[in-house]
């Protein structure tokens, strides 16, 4: 359920969460500019809103930027994961088969998982994990995402080696880092 805060003069919408398995307090904002206030089970509100109002700042700004973004994506639901999972799975084989022709690395399972945070993600074991949310990119920005997966297989870091691989493919990366930083 959402509430309403002020802060700095500005209504704020939050939602307040407690959580037996957090350790901290957390402050997250929503792509919908909505404040969510994640604090441990024994942590009380008024606590929590103590600890907001002091971050008042920090959180207006946020919220300013999520307004005042130039590309939004739809919002990462289940039902939309369900339905586009097996489209963004087709399409990150199609591509890893494509850019690894060229890299030459091995790899294990491919998993679409629907992140919230995350585009895409290497483990040490191989495997690839990406949103299913790349089907909404360009194709230059799906592209740039598989390869900087891809090439973790080769530096799993993010070492000059690793960007020297990157850009092996992708020369303008860092353009494409901040176009995807903005969404």
């Amino acid at each position: 359920m959402q509430k309403e805060i002020i802060l700095n003069q500005e209504k704020v919408l939050y939602a307040f969460r407690k959580s037996r398995r957090s350790k901290c307090m957390r402050l997250t904002i929503g792509n919908d500019a909505t404040l969510v206030v994640s604090v441990p089970w024994r942590l009380s509100e008024e606590t929590a809103m103590k600890f907001v109002k002091e971050k008042a700042d920090w959180i207006l700004g946020k919220i300013k930027h999520f307004q005042n973004k130039e590309s939004s994506l739809p919002p990462a639901t289940r039902k939309d994961y369900l339905k586009y999972k097996k489209l963004a799975r087709e399409i990150a084989e199609k591509k890893l088969k494509y850019f690894n022709e060229f890299y030459g690395f091995s790899y294990n399972r491919i998993s679409i998982r629907n992140q919230k945070t995350r585009w895409g993600s290497c483990s040490r074991a191989g495997n690839l994990n990406f949103s299913y949310r790349i089907i909404y990119l360009s194709e230059k920005l799906c592209d740039y995402i598989i390869i900087h997966e891809l090439c973790h297989l080769g530096e799993f870091n993010h070492s000059k080696n690793f960007w020297l691989l990157v850009a092996k493919m992708v020369p303008e990366y860092k353009k494409i880092r901040k176009e995807i930083r903005k969404m």
